[in-house]
């Protein structure tokens, strides 16, 4: 295969480029290998790093510790990103899904923590500290994940409290769900399924999201036909955008924003805005 390929690379390009291109091994991966003289660590050693510098349990205290912390789950997840591809590496996780979804829960509070509260979504947080934030969306569970557990919830007469255990580790563990953590909560406590999760996720969402929607434009005094044409736009594009005109005409007249500071008055909306569509993106 290796041969084939390097033949395959070399009809289109330089003949030596095949060894820049390919991969390397699963073993190289996996279990570390050497490379001008400096051993680049594997899967297994990073793991092994991980168990015994930051066991199960015990808090990460100190930012040098948190920085480490951050670097090392980092490595594992470029290298388990990578790993996948190989067949090898399944049953080899070392690490159960729970275990790793316990880690994430870690990594995630940390990102949470750390980012600047200016930028909504900034992976870079500065030249120590870099969040894989893709890497780790493309590994989290997704609502149908949790709406199957909440229907094995169910089926237990909400006797089984693991499973609410394990929808809470899920959620925890996901950067998109647990903004929604609240919402799928209430959904758990309120809603008896009746046939089928999904149709009654459904229902209660939209009813939520009104319910929602209308307190906040009350709360804050926001133009109401404006406010919901604003909100739905943010929901259709997949983006709220804070800055520009069209945030402005929502906004109440400056005589009913009161006295103070008028800036930060328009930030604690748009804060509260960026509350509820991180809420519902995705879910309507």
């Amino acid at each position: 295969m290796k041969q084939a390929t390097d033949d395959a690379i070399a009809l289109f390009g330089d003949k030596n480029a095949g060894g820049i291109v390919l991969l390397k091994t699963y073993n190289d991966y996996y279990s570390g290998y050497d490379h001008n003289g400096e051993h680049k660590p594997g899967y297994a050693e990073l793991i092994a790093k991980l168990l015994s510098e930051f066991p199960f349990g015990e808090p990460i205290i100190g930012e040098e510790a948190q920085k480490e912390f951050i670097r090392l789950y980092g490595a594992i997840l470029r290298l388990k990103n990578i790993l996948t591809a190989f067949d090898e590496f399944n049953g080899n996780e070392i690490l159960s899904d729970r275990d790793f979804q316990d880690y994430q829960s870690i990594y995630i509070d940390l990102y949470q923590e750390l980012r600047p509260k200016d930028n909504h979504d900034k992976e870079n947080i500065n030249d120590d500290i870099v969040f894989e934030l893709e890497l780790i969306r493309q590994i989290e569970v997704n609502i149908d994940y949790i709406l199957m557990l909440v229907e094995k919830y169910h089926e237990t007469n909400k006797q089984d409290k693991s499973i609410l255990a394990a929808i809470d580790k899920a959620i925890n563990s996901s950067i998109e769900l647990r903004s929604k953590k609240d919402l799928i909560n209430s959904f758990i406590e309120r809603v008896n399924v009746s046939k089928s999760a999904d149709d009654d996720w459904r229902s209660f969402v939209q009813e939520r999201k009104e319910e929602d929607m209308t307190a906040l434009i009350a709360d804050e005094k926001l133009k109401d036909e404006e406010a919901r044409r604003f909100i739905e736009i943010a929901f259709r594009d997949g983006i709220l955008k804070t800055t520009g005109t069209d945030i402005d005409k929502i906004l109440p007249p400056a005589s009913r924003f009161g006295g103070g500071n008028r800036a930060a008055k328009k930030q604690g909306i748009i804060d509260k805005l960026m509350e509820f569509f991180d809420k519902y993106i995705g879910l309507v």
